[in-house]
């Protein structure tokens, strides 16, 4: 009635409830929202506690996202970054992403930390070397189309973007599931595999 998007709502509401500059904050701000009034589908605070554990265990330089949707996500990788440490996320809604700039932004992430590449990820991931100076991703997090994970992620290896040792954390593998890519990833030989159980998002 009023317009304006779910995700634009999330934002007003952000904008008036959350502290500018406050990773936290905003993240909170956020799962108050999607608890209390619409929902979205970000990771959300229990799958959020497994990315915070990764990156405190990985402590990772160069980190890629795909699928940046509202930002949320990509404010929760940015506040566990180590110094130093630079965030790609590619998002190919441009309604999306302007709403996801505007809340990385506002939690204090300048475009030296994080920065959002919009357009689909299968054109994107083959200029993230020319174009956007990505040599080596030591942690990818795939949080967009499930049907995609499998493609993309044979992307990164073909564009040689995946560091030795790199870490590839993908959502909801099993619901909606994405069972090619978790079939490729148990079978091809070049990934140790592990599913962390969690709930669905709020």
């Amino acid at each position: 009635l009023t317009g304006t998007s779910r995700e634009q709502r999330a934002f007003q509401y952000l904008l008036a409830h959350a502290i500018p500059g406050d990773p936290r904050h905003i993240l909170q701000t956020f799962d108050q929202w999607c608890y209390h009034c619409e929902h979205l589908s970000c990771v959300g605070p229990d799958k959020g506690r497994i990315v915070e554990r990764v990156l405190l265990e990985r402590a990772p330089l160069r980190v890629l996202e795909l699928g940046t949707y509202c930002g949320y996500g990509t404010v929760l990788l940015a506040q566990g970054l180590p110094p130093g440490a630079r965030l790609y996320t590619i998002e190919g809604d441009p309604r999306h992403a302007a709403v996801a700039e505007k809340v990385i932004r506002l939690a204090g992430f300048s475009e030296q930390t994080v920065e959002l590449i919009v357009g689909p990820s299968e054109e994107v991931i083959p200029c993230l070397r020319e174009k956007h100076g990505l040599t080596k991703a030591n942690l990818v997090f795939m949080d967009h189309w499930k049907r995609c994970y499998l493609r993309d992620l044979r992307l990164l290896e073909s564009h040689q973007l995946l560091a030795e040792g790199a870490t590839i954390l993908a959502d909801n593998v099993l619901f909606p599931g994405a069972p090619h890519f978790l079939q490729y990833a148990k079978t091809c030989g070049k990934y140790h595999c592990k599913v962390h159980r969690a709930s669905l998002e709020y």
